[in-house]
């Protein structure tokens, strides 16, 4: 008899995710068992208790699912258990926390492809602002879009300092060239979005960032997609359901389109059930964090 497929989802923080949780039952995997305050220095031993409590037949049955907060934590986790493997005992890990990495991929996917669709551009030949930067989100928008190609800055609301510290710490680590920047009056929005291709917002859910007056100083916007679906929404005039609508406040940069969160977020929903899916597929252990997320993003959009 065929084991049951098992996921072993590892968080650092007090409670796993409900959303992560449905979302790998949904996938197919049998049995989940979720493990909270994890420490980074105990993913090694519990690597090697999933790996070798099971044939090389049943670890292909078998994987592990790293949640948290912290991106650079999750990536060290994800690093940490592929040490730990031994062949043939491998099984897939696939890293997401806060469902920051499909999201993320999610949103730039529909982004880049307006952008080609509307104006016949690709992300390399364009400027970005992240707004809400410095959260998870943001933080893995900006660095998927910069690796694509985007002059890409990370907009922090209250300080320039920690923005540009975010960026320097995720340039160091994955090759990027992010920077940081500071909105914190409208002011600085108006000066920052002036003469930017694209606008990503990945702020706090319920709050405006960008109003109508503000994206009137928007001269050269191309696409701006917001994932807040929680009133108000991010961008005004976005529609949550929107999918290259024009931005109608964006009056001064012509054929600007917008992308809402459901747009994004049905992306981003049959992005992680993919990737989730595909951990029980494979004959071979895979690796997974957002470089395959936005691949697989790609190819959905």
């Amino acid at each position: 008899m065929e084991k049951r497929s098992i996921l072993h989802m590892l968080d650092p923080m007090p409670n796993n995710s409900p959303f992560d949780i449905n979302m790998a039952m949904d996938a197919g995997f049998d049995v989940l068992m979720p493990y909270s305050n994890v420490k980074l220095d105990s993913i090694n031993r519990l690597t090697q208790d999933v790996i070798f409590s099971r044939s090389p037949a049943g670890v292909k049955r078998t994987g592990i699912f790293i949640g948290g907060r912290d991106l650079g934590l999750a990536m060290d986790m994800l690093d940490a258990s592929h040490q730990a493997m031994v062949p043939p005992f491998e099984v897939s890990v696939f890293a997401d926390p806060s469902g920051a990495f499909t999201t993320a991929a999610a949103l730039v996917a529909c982004v880049e492809q307006e952008l080609k669709v509307r104006h016949d551009k690709e992300l390399k030949e364009c400027n970005a602002l992240v707004f809400g930067g410095t959260g998870p989100v943001g933080i893995a928008t900006g660095i998927i879009a910069s690796l694509a190609g985007a002059d890409t800055a990370l907009v922090d609301h209250l300080s320039i300092d920690a923005a540009t510290d975010v960026a320097k710490a995720y340039n160091r680590r994955f090759g990027c060239a992010l920077r940081g920047a500071c909105a914190s009056s409208e002011a600085d929005k108006v000066k920052l979005v002036s003469d930017v291709d694209i606008i990503f917002c990945a702020a706090k859910a319920g709050v405006l960032v960008l109003s109508s007056a503000v994206l009137k100083a928007a001269k050269q916007l191309k696409v701006a997609g917001d994932v807040n679906a929680v009133p108000p929404l991010g961008i005004e005039g976005i529609k949550r359901n929107d999918s290259g609508a024009p931005l109608i406040h964006a009056i001064n940069a012509q054929g600007a389109v917008g992308v809402g969160a459901l747009a994004v977020g049905n992306v981003k929903y049959q992005l992680q059930n993919e990737l989730l899916k595909l951990m029980l597929k494979t004959d071979k252990s895979l690796y997974l964090d957002f470089r395959e997320a936005f691949n697989k993003a790609r190819d959905l959009v």
